[in-house]
């Protein structure tokens, strides 16, 4: 793949989460206005995008599934998604912890716009997180505002003391340092996420 069709599928890509993040259905009066603030900072982001890093992080090998049911939960984003998804800078960034062993594993995220991504900026991170069937994504919070859209699965999410089951097209808000989880069945979780405020201090475990 040349340097430019690589750029042209990252914009792309970028373009059709950029849709589906802001579609106002499912999004409550927080998330909305969250998704209106996130969506200014990803214009004012007019960085030329820098080569993509591939990772080979494990958990791509979950992408085959998530791309099939990301055709039927939603096409455009698969479409615009399957060409670029194994070669993403997916990572993970946590301490290890003895009571969720394999976790660095089965869960990481790709940052397309942020301060380490091909697109760089330091007032908004944009991208994918990915979890495997059947793990937790244990509870941690950090400074950031974190905004989530449901691409695939159906997750158990916490959000300080309220769990509740997700589907794809959830909006899902969460404020500077509120304490969330999630935790996956035998689908695995793809969602767009933002970062907004806050976005150099990493998360911390709760």
């Amino acid at each position: 793949m040349s340097a430019a069709d690589e750029r042209a599928l990252l914009l792309g890509l970028i373009a059709a989460l950029r849709r589906a993040f802001t579609d106002p259905a499912g999004a409550n009066a927080a998330a909305s206005a969250e998704i209106e603030h996130v969506d200014a900072l990803i214009s004012a982001a007019t960085a030329a995008p820098r080569p993509l890093q591939p990772t080979h992080h494990p958990l791509t090998q979950h992408l085959p599934a998530v791309l099939d049911l990301a055709d039927k939960s939603a096409p455009d984003t698969a479409a615009a998604l399957r060409s670029l998804a194994a070669r993403l800078p997916w990572r993970y960034g946590y301490e290890p912890r003895g009571d969720a062993p394999g976790l660095e594993g089965a869960m990481g995220w790709a940052e397309l716009i942020g301060p380490l991504a091909p697109i760089v900026s330091h007032e908004v991170c944009f991208g994918l997180t990915l979890i495997g069937p059947r793990a937790h994504y244990l509870p941690h919070r950090h400074p950031a505002v974190e905004l989530y859209r449901v691409v695939v699965g159906h997750p158990q999410w916490t959000v300080g003391s309220v769990t509740s089951l997700r589907a794809p097209g959830a909006a899902i808000f969460h404020d500077s340092n509120v304490v969330h989880a999630m935790r996956t069945e035998d689908e695995p979780l793809l969602a767009i996420y933002s970062w907004t405020g806050d976005i150099e201090t990493p998360s911390i475990w709760a």
